[in-house]
């Protein structure tokens, strides 16, 4: 069967961005989602993958800013936005994840890409690159941990230890943290929209944006998987990054401690690290001048 029949295409989910079309892939088990802009001829498309709790349309400026140069690319991931919602934790593990970016990579008809990745997306950027050397001309990497350095973070470090205390809450028993989360309207949440308002980052489009993902059928159970299929143990295994990376880091991020960034060099032996003091975890929206910049760089390195 299809996955891809059937599967709702929510206005509110697809504001009109400038120059971006809209598309689905069939997956296998999956109906992916994304958003596409640019000429196809600009080289290696540029594959951005968004983090929780976001949507292909946390890249929107990226996706205007770049097309005129490179083909850009902004899937929703699985069980996000308008990707479709397998059932079950096993449908979330880093596995399938992965293979969503190799399909997705096929079905663009790249044999390599500039992979980007933040949050979660940058997660399944570091095992894609890891598991798929040949097929990744540039890796970028915001705010997101090499499993190794995470793994050794989480056995040695007290202060990263408590900052990753919210995963506990994520992978707890009964649904506790759709209980959470999902109170008062997602008000947890919200906080995030009030803080980009004030900030100025974000506007009254782009909370109604976010609030229709976060109150679609399943969605908030869907993107809590990933943290409930993940696998902590072992991860220190993961091979070395052979693809040039470039790693930026908003060192006010309170779930991801700077010392996710020592040692580093070991596993990835082609690295720049970009720190920047007065962003947090949500460096993406806080430092969009800064993020297109590198990722353009990034882009035009591998086209060269």
């Amino acid at each position: 069967m299809d996955p891809c029949l059937g599967i709702e295409r929510t206005p509110a989910l697809l504001p009109p961005v400038q120059g971006v079309s809209h598309h689905w892939l069939d997956a296998g088990d999956a109906c992916l989602h994304y958003a596409s802009a640019g000429d196809e001829r600009g080289g290696p498309p540029v594959v951005l993958l968004h983090g929780f709790p976001e949507l292909w349309y946390a890249w929107r400026d990226q996706l205007v800013a770049l097309a005129g140069s490179h083909h850009v690319v902004a899937p929703d991931l699985r069980g996000y936005g308008l990707s479709s919602r397998p059932a079950g934790r096993e449908a979330y593990r880093i596995s399938a994840l992965v293979e969503d970016v190799r399909r997705l990579a096929d079905h663009l008809g790249a044999r390599r890409i500039v992979l980007v990745g933040h949050d979660w997306g940058g997660v399944v950027a570091w095992a894609f690159a890891a598991r798929h050397p040949d097929r990744v001309a540039k890796l970028v990497v915001i705010n997101a941990p090499h499993p190794a350095i995470l793994a050794r973070q989480l056995r040695r470090s007290p202060r990263q230890m408590l900052a990753s205390s919210y995963i506990l809450l994520f992978r707890a028993p009964f649904r506790l943290a759709e209980c959470v989360l999902g109170a008062g309207n997602h008000a947890i949440l919200e906080r995030l929209l009030t803080r980009g308002r004030r900030r100025g980052y974000f506007t009254s489009q782009d909370e109604a944006v976010y609030r229709a993902a976060w109150r679609a059928p399943g969605a908030l159970t869907a993107s809590l998987e990933y943290y409930r299929a993940v696998q902590l143990r072992g991860t220190q295994r993961v091979g070395r990054i052979r693809s040039p990376t470039t790693v930026v880091w908003g060192e006010r991020d309170r779930y991801l401690r700077t010392g996710m960034l020592d040692g580093l060099d070991a596993y990835v032996p082609d690295l720049e690290i970009v720190r920047v003091p007065d962003a947090s975890h949500w460096i993406v929206h806080e430092q969009r001048a800064l993020i297109t910049r590198v990722i353009a760089d990034a882009a035009t390195a591998a086209r060269e």
